[in-house]
């Protein structure tokens, strides 16, 4: 199945995966899965754990390896190259930067530093990873924290900051190096259910802004809310995809199935239909 947005065709997709299939031994974790997210759109992807949501995400950056296909940020491969006899070699780790440099991901277990402050969090990528000096890491490191509600907390450490908190923290952190596409995994299942919201509110902030985003998620209500498309996975492969209305209206037996336990996390209006 190949999921594309059709009202953006005459634009080239931010990221592009085409035939992609991985497998762990015997385990077949992707099987031809096809995707292509076009700017500015949110695509959600959804289904039971086990489907292959993350190791599809994972994939786009190359933090997973793929065994077949190709995946595209901007139009370049992602991975590997073809060399000049057509033979797909790996990509060398400074080919493999430059490729993933549009790229950001936020991760499910915040991934923050606990020996360096909210800033420090935020500083170091800027300086290690981008070479920007510290006195202007530090400038821009204030201004994304400000940005997601966090101006008063940078000088508190991880253990100091709520669930909520240090995940904004990495949402900080991701948004600092101006990126054209941001993974997230899973954001908000790290969090007691009382912080969830002030997350949400930040991706709802960025998608309104017109950022790209590829996201896996198990909050319903939120996908309903804030995806531009929403992408329901089973054993490595895309059972159903569409517009936000699929979980309104679920064309296939399997997701009416999945999404029976969590009517009640949809929205009232859902519960209606």
């Amino acid at each position: 199945m190949s999921i594309e947005s059709p009202a953006m065709h005459n634009n080239q997709p931010m990221v592009e995966m085409s035939g992609v299939g991985k497998s762990y031994g015997t385990h077949r974790v992707l099987q031809e899965f096809n995707l292509a997210v076009f700017p500015s759109e949110v695509v959600s992807l959804i289904g039971p754990s086990g489907s292959g949501k993350t190791t599809a995400l994972r994939c786009i950056n190359f933090l997973e390896t793929y065994d077949e296909g190709t995946v595209r940020i901007k139009g370049e491969p992602v991975g590997y190259a073809v060399d000049a006899r057509g033979v797909r070699r790996p990509q060398s780790r400074k080919e493999l930067a430059q490729v993933r440099r549009p790229t950001t991901m936020v991760f499910q277990q915040f991934n923050l530093w606990p020996h360096m402050t909210a800033l420090e969090n935020v500083v170091a990528p800027l300086v290690l990873g981008r070479g920007m000096a510290r006195d202007a890491a530090q400038r821009k490191a204030r201004a994304v924290l400000e940005r997601v509600g966090l101006g008063a907390k940078t000088e508190s450490y991880p253990a100091k900051l709520s669930g909520g908190q240090q995940q904004r923290v990495g949402i900080a952190r991701a948004l600092s190096v101006d990126p054209e596409v941001m993974l997230l995994d899973e954001p908000t299942s790290a969090l007691d259910p009382e912080l969830v919201g002030e997350v949400l509110d930040v991706i709802n902030e960025l998608a309104a802004e017109g950022m790209t985003m590829v996201m896996v998620t198990h909050e319903m209500d939120f996908a309903y809310e804030v995806s531009s498309r929403i992408v329901f996975m089973e054993a490595g492969q895309i059972v159903e995809a569409g517009s936000r209305e699929i979980l309104r209206a679920p064309a296939t037996d399997r997701l009416k199935q999945f999404l029976t336990p969590r009517r009640r996390r949809l929205p009232a209006a859902l519960d209606a239909a």
